[in-house]
């Protein structure tokens, strides 16, 4: 079902879509790929055929013969057909930086697992099981020996110095 697309941007769209195909097949620049040939194509015969290239209205304008995508794959084959671009190039964002050189840590096959583990844990023995009396604890606290701490002071008391901001 064709939509209602202005003529003059179908007659747009077309016309670059045959220059860009006119100006690969001359030589100018690097020759396309099969891809980007059957990919002028198909558009070509989409936009005569439907009026658009394009049914999703997420994709772009329903207003514009082809989707947004579709106009920037455009824009990137004519300037690939001219020779001015190197091919399909993403730019950076402004704020990217040039990350450091990252060298992942791997475990080489040769090395032995064994040799590399550390020694187990000597083993803690045990006291022995028996009873113990409540005597026996008295003497045996590890800060039984330590003087008991003093107590703490009293607070200071408050008092007024004659002479300050209030006396007149």
């Amino acid at each position: 079902m064709p939509r209602e697309i202005d003529e003059r941007k179908k007659r747009k769209a077309l016309r670059k879509l045959r220059k860009a195909a006119d100006l690969a097949a001359r030589g100018e620049g690097p020759a396309l790929s099969d891809w980007e040939k059957e990919f002028l194509e198909e558009v070509e015969e989409r936009i005569e055929t439907y009026g658009s290239a394009f049914a999703d209205p997420e994709k772009g304008s329903l207003e514009d013969p082809m989707s947004a995508l579709q106009t920037q794959k455009l824009r990137e084959i004519d300037k690939k057909a001219r020779g001015k671009g190197g091919g399909f190039k993403q730019r950076k964002p402004l704020g990217a930086k040039k990350k450091p050189a990252y060298t992942p840590r791997v475990r080489q096959i040769d090395d032995d697992i064994e040799a590399e583990a550390p020694p187990p844990p000597p083993k803690q023995e045990r006291p022995p099981l028996g009873v113990i009396r409540g005597s026996d604890l008295a003497d045996t606290r590890p800060d039984a020996n330590e003087p008991e701490p003093p107590e703490p002071k009293a607070r200071p008391a408050f008092r007024v110095i004659k002479g300050g901001k209030d006396d007149a």
